[in-house]
């Protein structure tokens, strides 16, 4: 009898689908963030660490994670069942893993939560690309309409840009920010409290579906499964490690967005708010923050791209002329402004001859004097505004 020939060891292409088959199963039996099964995971592998929840052969602390749902044998389905809908799964073995900002939730795991052990995702963009340079936009959910314009207006800003716009799909200003990407031809990522294929609130699924045609929608939970109160909270920490910094455009002093901003701060990434009126309810948790030193305040785009930028390349262009302690110009724009007919328009042409400052420079300086109400535009041209 001819000697039995050796097992042949395993393909690349079989480790990885037993692998993604673990991660499937493992993200079904526990509730996102198990602590004590990432653990088991990290030090075993994943393979391993789904085979002892199997059959039960682990610590009190996993069991106590997984024992409800270990009997949960629907990786296969849950796989196909993603695939159907265009759709994948994104464990930290792809090369799609957004390993850069999920390292701060290592980090943090102990304060709010740590790496998820697999992401299911829709969109037709690399996760890990999308987010190399994104930002959080949230806020509350009850928004005004000075709130969802802001969101609006900064997304947009944002994804012109080239920045990405992470939120979470709910009513307010999350729909705002999303709408405001995609209105710019940008990229937007959707991170929800329930599987990938429930269209959550169910007002947004047309712009859910937008996102997963044009954007990503991205969630730790398996598909089937339904929103939960206690899920909101757990997915916020996806939304803060996404996001190189957090925006928080309204929020109440008891919203949810809040609980976002506390994450940030815990990732030790940059926390922005935006100032709203002092009589409205809808920003005094954005007032508490700025009051508590916290966040910082942030008015424009460039601010924002400034704060979670790369060093050197994402600095806010300071005003070229900035007014001094009396309310006037300086620089070139009082010479712009000192050039100006008082009693009469004077052409561009004029001003710059004049002033001595390059005809391109006016026509650039000119509509600032007129936004600070220095200057006039009428038939004749540019008229001199006296300071008050």
């Amino acid at each position: 009898m001819p000697p039995t020939a050796p097992a042949s060891p395993a393909s690349p292409a079989s480790r990885a689908d037993a692998v993604r088959l673990a991660r499937a199963y493992l993200s079904r039996v526990a509730e996102p963030y198990p602590a004590a099964l990432a653990a088991l995971v990290d030090r075993v592998g994943p393979v391993e660490a789904a085979e002892r929840v199997r059959e039960g052969a682990v610590s009190s602390s996993v069991a106590s994670q997984t024992s409800a749902r270990r009997a949960e044998e629907r990786a296969r389905e849950d796989i196909e069942r993603i695939t159907k809908i265009g759709g994948r799964l994104v464990v930290p073995e792809d090369d799609e893993w957004p390993r850069w900002p999920f390292v701060a939730l290592g980090v943090a795991a102990q304060r709010c939560g740590g790496e998820p052990l697999a992401l299911w995702v829709r969109g037709p963009h690399d996760l890990g690309e999308v987010t190399d340079k994104a930002v959080a936009v949230v806020g509350s959910r009850a928004a005004s309409g000075y709130g969802e314009h802001v969101a609006g207006e900064f997304a947009f800003g944002l994804a012109q840009a080239g920045v990405t716009v992470v939120s979470g799909a709910a009513y307010g200003i999350d729909g705002a920010a999303h709408r405001g990407a995609l209105g710019a031809g940008g990229l937007t990522v959707a991170v929800l409290a329930c599987g990938v294929d429930f269209a959550y609130p169910a007002g947004h699924q047309g712009l859910l579906a937008k996102i997963a045609r044009e954007g990503l929608v991205v969630s730790e939970y398996p598909p089937g499964v339904t929103p939960a109160r206690h899920r909101f909270l757990t997915r916020n920490r996806i939304i803060a490690a996404l996001g190189g910094g957090t925006v928080v455009v309204e929020a109440g002093r008891r919203s949810g967005a809040k609980n976002t901003a506390a994450i940030t701060l815990a990732l030790g990434r940059p926390l922005m708010v935006v100032p709203g009126p002092v009589t409205s309810a809808s920003s005094a948790g954005c007032h508490e923050l700025l009051r508590d030193g916290q966040a910082v305040s942030v008015s424009s785009v460039a601010e924002i791209v400034e704060s979670v930028g790369r060093f050197g390349d994402d600095l806010a262009t300071e005003p070229a002329e900035k007014e001094s302690s009396l309310g006037a110009p300086h620089g070139d724009a009082m010479r712009v402004y000192e050039a100006l007919g008082k009693r009469c328009g004077v052409s561009d042409e004029v001003v710059s001859v004049e002033s001595g400052v390059p005809l391109d420079r006016v026509r650039a300086l000119l509509p600032e004097l007129e936004l600070a109400r220095l200057a006039l535009r009428v038939d004749g041209g540019w008229q001199k505004l006296e300071v008050s």
